[in-house]
């Protein structure tokens, strides 16, 4: 974890200590940070009139399903196509984007990275090793297991990121990459990708943004 993030570090990312995460969201079953998405939003469109951005920012907190593959689909929607939002313009009903991510411009983003980010969900407390939260969402998450345990694969560190899935689902309602690693090798593949479909990824170019 200390490597991990010393090289997020080194790519432009800040770190956040696990007590810092946690008085920000106050409640751990909420794993996006409210505040951080809509400075994003409002720093990303400022055309766009703040009753809208408002919308927005409802839309991206309450996700439209309780199932985690549904609501995945949907944010991915929203993370690459804009989230759709209308409002009364001069001549009418006016529909219009809103975006979560300013792709042109990277630097413009904000990128944060944390260990042991605690998630509640009912009686479950999971705790995954990194975290990477793009804008106040956590769109990557990492787990790694000891190269120096013989038993701590990276397949074992995969079935770890399956666990999660079950026990947890809100964290992976923004997901976009799941790494598992040993801290020598990594492998990376989508939410619903199984073993074989977990490419290698070299992990000195990985960490970037």
């Amino acid at each position: 974890e200390k490597l991990a993030t010393e090289l997020l570090e080194e790519q432009g990312y800040s770190y956040v200590s696990p007590e810092e995460w946690e008085a920000e969201r106050g409640d751990l079953s909420v794993v996006i940070l409210r505040q951080r998405v809509k400075a994003a939003i409002d720093k990303f469109n400022p055309k766009v009139p703040a009753d809208a951005r408002e919308q927005a920012l409802r839309t991206v907190t309450n996700l439209p399903s309780q199932n985690l593959i549904e609501n995945n689909e949907a944010f991915h929607s929203m993370l690459t196509n804009g989230v759709d939002v209308e409002f009364m313009g001069p001549d009418g009903v006016k529909g219009d984007k809103v975006w979560l991510v300013d792709f042109a411009n990277p630097e413009r983003n904000e990128f944060v990275v944390c260990n042991q980010f605690t998630v509640l969900q009912g009686t479950m407390n999971k705790r995954p090793d990194v975290v990477l939260i793009i804008n106040g969402l956590p769109l990557a998450v990492i787990e790694l297991k000891n190269p120096a345990d013989e038993n701590a694969t990276v397949k074992k560190a995969f079935t770890q990121l399956q666990n999660y899935k079950h026990a947890i689902p809100q964290l992976f309602y923004y997901n976009g990459l799941l790494v598992a690693s040993d801290g020598i090798d990594a492998k990376v593949g989508s939410l619903t990708a199984d073993w074989s479909r977990f490419m290698a990824w070299k992990i000195g170019r990985a960490w970037g943004r």
